[in-house]
């Protein structure tokens, strides 16, 4: 009987959870002052990470948007020019290429060989150097496109004799912009009077356009007697699998030629976007290496002089029966508290100061989830590796030792 209590006395005490957190946030609220500028020190770090990914995140979507507007997901396909026998791409062609898997869009002009003036007084023999493209409603985003004034071909107005001006026709028909008020401007295309409903921006990526006048495709077959085989096809597609769906694009727009159709090459632009997002991407994993590397230096150098500030504490602790393990627990914890609090501290700093930073600069602004994420986990982390060394130097003071040395 003597035994067994000598054996259950002689057993450590181990400390629930709950009380070695109590444990470690003691210091913390007897040092409250220290404590706020150990918080603050990872905090500081934590958001130099966030700060540090999330501008250069920021600037990048900003450089990525002004790429992509320059075609770096867009194809064009069009038959080979052959003037002795044109081809005539099928009327399902561009069907065909929508259902292609990485195509995310599909659109088509076609030629209608009409001439245009800007009215019937004009002579017949006064033409006027612009083409008469019947459009499909889906055209503008298609070639990232605006209308300057008016509104583009829809699904009611492309049955009736409407057209779109592009930026260059509209300067050569004399019509610089529409007025919503009084009747619209009409124009004379093949003996026909078509109504101007809209006038498009410039088109960079699509200079053709710009000298053309744009017509429904239904208008166009029952008005101008189109047959309905496009002229140009354009797509757009994912930008990992632009080069596949190029390989591809010959044999869905004309299988029984493949030969005859010419595909566009991808943008140029394309290549430097690649380039541009792997080489942020490194430059992401270093800076985030960086200041981790940072928070936790300062994270170690605090608990180490709060280990030689408090051995009078540990040596009182110690010839109280505390053993090394709750010692060790106590740092251990008081050091992932602190740098939990400065992490969250750090966290919403970084962010803030991100938003802030972008919104001035005029980039959309980017908080990436995982820096967030690593953040908070990186400072958690930190500090328990930081609070390592201290604890264990604690842990090994002797009650004598902490109590002749404080």
């Amino acid at each position: 009987m003597n035994t067994n209590v000598t054996e259950a006395n002689s057993r450590p005490v181990r400390l629930a959870p709950l009380d070695l957190l109590g444990l470690g946030l003691l210091g913390i609220r007897t040092r409250k002052m220290r404590a706020a500028l150990s918080a603050l020190g990872i905090s500081i770090g934590i958001a130099t990470m966030i700060v540090v990914t999330g501008i250069p995140a920021s600037s990048q979507k900003a450089l990525l948007n002004e790429l992509s507007a320059m075609g770096t997901n867009m194809l064009q396909a069009q038959p080979v020019p052959n003037p002795n026998s044109p081809v005539l791409l099928p009327p399902e062609s561009v069907d065909m290429v929508r259902r292609i898997g990485p195509v995310t869009m599909a659109s088509a002009v076609a030629n209608t060989h009409a001439t245009v003036h800007r009215s019937d007084h004009v002579d017949p023999d006064d033409y006027a150097g612009l083409t008469i493209l019947a459009s499909e409603v889906n055209l503008l985003p298609a070639i990232n496109a605006e209308v300057r004034s008016g509104r583009f071909l829809n699904a009611a107005t492309e049955r009736f004799p409407t057209a779109v001006l592009g930026s260059v026709a509209a300067t050569r028909l004399g019509f610089a912009k529409l007025n919503d008020r009084g009747p619209a401007p009409q124009i004379y295309i093949n003996d026909r009077w078509f109504t101007v409903i809209g006038i498009l921006a410039r088109t960079p990526l699509s200079p053709d356009i710009d000298r053309s006048v744009l017509v429904g495709w239904d208008a166009a077959r029952a008005q101008l007697k189109f047959d309905g085989h496009p002229t140009v096809i354009y797509i757009k597609a994912r930008e990992s699998a632009m080069e596949a769906v190029r390989g591809v694009l010959p044999a869905t727009v004309y299988p029984e030629l493949p030969g005859m159709v010419q595909i566009s090459r991808p943008s140029d632009a394309l290549a430097a976007k690649r380039a541009t997002q792997t080489t942020f991407s490194a430059l992401f994993l270093g800076l985030a290496g960086v200041a981790l590397l940072v928070g936790g230096i300062g994270v170690a150098n605090t608990m180490v002089i709060s280990v030689l500030e408090r051995r009078r504490e540990i040596g009182l602790r110690r010839a109280l029966g505390a053993n090394r393990g709750q010692i060790r627990g106590q740092f251990l914890t008081e050091s992932v508290v602190l740098s939990a609090l400065g992490g969250v501290a750090g966290t919403v700093l970084g962010i803030l100061a991100t938003v802030g930073y972008a919104t001035y600069q005029h980039w959309p602004p980017v908080v990436p989830l995982t820096s967030v994420a690593e953040g908070f986990g990186g400072a958690v982390l930190v500090g328990m590796i930081a609070g390592v060394y201290p604890s264990i130097r604690a842990a090994r003071l002797t009650p004598t030792e902490a109590l002749a040395s404080a």
